[in-house]
């Protein structure tokens, strides 16, 4: 509407400038004065294009028109072509007949407004994506203050009775409790020490040092597999040589053994646990794969999001807190490599060597 109506305007002001001319060559037909209001009419037009033909096509005159398009008749008679499609040419008539022909092109400002509406799109585009970036950006924020909170508040709680725990473990001392059943109850504590200490520091940015991926990750593996059911089959394959990269180890443990205990409960107990190691120029690549149901496409990009759970029991907090484990503080790489349903998946690790 708005372009239509400058459009109208302009076709307006050509209109007055074909009458102009006619009243020019009727003064000059009788001998008359031309009149300022006419002389200031045919000057007034400094940015319109326009190309004057006669009757039979050939140029008289042409104003705004560039150099390179006026450098011959042939070149202003193809762009008088071009302005009579998109604007219907004016006659300019003398002594009741046909004398010229106005054909007249968009000004540079009526081309401008022409794409002025979608410069406006553009922008409110961009404004409401800056918008939803900014908000998603604040939500995912508060989102993990609010995971790490939760996180660092489980630590503190598991640090109370397990103080208890302890103790209660050099009261069976006293009592002669085989030594055989204190050191597996010891181990337990160990494992709980170790626990906390992950979720403690969750939403901190931890110490890496150089470690040997391989020994790390088999270490984790084999823990999980001495403690499952005897119907999951665990199988690897890693190199027999170290592989050194930055790592923590507890953090780098537990994410292992929970990308191992989603493989048992995806096989509902039973199936196959497969570890594999891959070694790249600057990468290492640690491949978990098992033989459950897969994961349906439609939640594969939901399944790294906190809270999200299909499981009946559960926060949704493990492969959220897993992924942010690998990627924020490792500066590596976890995602579904490969999954089909019915058959199982490959949860892959990458990360760079040192």
């Amino acid at each position: 509407m708005f372009f239509q109506r400058f459009k109208e305007e302009e076709r307006i002001k050509m209109n007055n400038w074909a009458f102009a001319e006619e009243a020019f060559l009727r003064s000059t037909n009788l001998n008359e004065d031309l009149g300022d209001l006419t002389v200031q009419v045919l000057s007034s037009n400094n940015s319109t294009p326009m190309i004057l033909t006669d009757a039979d096509g050939e140029i008289i005159d042409y104003r705004n028109i560039d150099r390179e398009d006026a450098d011959s008749a042939g070149k202003l008679k193809a762009l008088a072509r071009k302005y009579g499609q998109s604007n219907e040419p004016i006659v300019v008539r003398h002594n009741n007949e046909v004398f010229a022909y106005l054909y007249y092109g968009d000004s540079a400002m009526l081309q401008n407004i022409k794409y002025f509406p979608f410069a406006i799109i553009l922008i409110v585009v961009l404004f409401g994506t800056v918008i939803f970036l900014y908000y998603s950006a604040d939500k995912n924020a508060e989102q993990n203050l609010l995971w790490a909170g939760m996180a660092k508040e489980t630590a503190h709680q598991i640090g109370t009775p397990l103080s208890s725990l302890v103790g209660w473990v050099e009261i069976l001392k006293q009592e002669n409790v085989p030594e055989n059943m204190l050191e597996e109850i010891k181990k337990d504590l160990d494992r709980l020490n170790i626990i906390t200490d992950r979720f403690s520091k969750v939403g901190s940015m931890p110490a890496l040092q150089e470690k040997d991926l391989v020994a790390e990750t088999q270490k984790a593996f084999g823990y999980v597999s001495s403690r499952s059911s005897k119907l999951i089959r665990f199988e690897s394959a890693i190199p027999e040589k170290p592989i050194c990269v930055k790592l923590n180890t507890e953090l780098y443990n537990w994410t292992i053994e929970n990308l191992v205990k989603n493989g048992i409960d995806a096989m509902r107990g039973k199936g196959r646990i497969s570890l594999n190691i891959e070694e790249e120029t600057q990468w290492v690549h640690v491949q978990i794969s098992d033989t459950g149901s897969g994961i349906p496409k439609h939640i594969q990009k939901q399944i790294f999001k906190p809270g999200f759970t299909t499981k009946t029991r559960g926060w949704g907090l493990g492969l959220s807190l897993a992924k942010r484990i690998i990627e924020d503080y490792h500066q590596g790489q976890l995602r579904i490599k490969k999954t089909e349903i019915g058959k199982g998946s490959v949860m892959q690790i990458s990360l760079r060597k040192v």
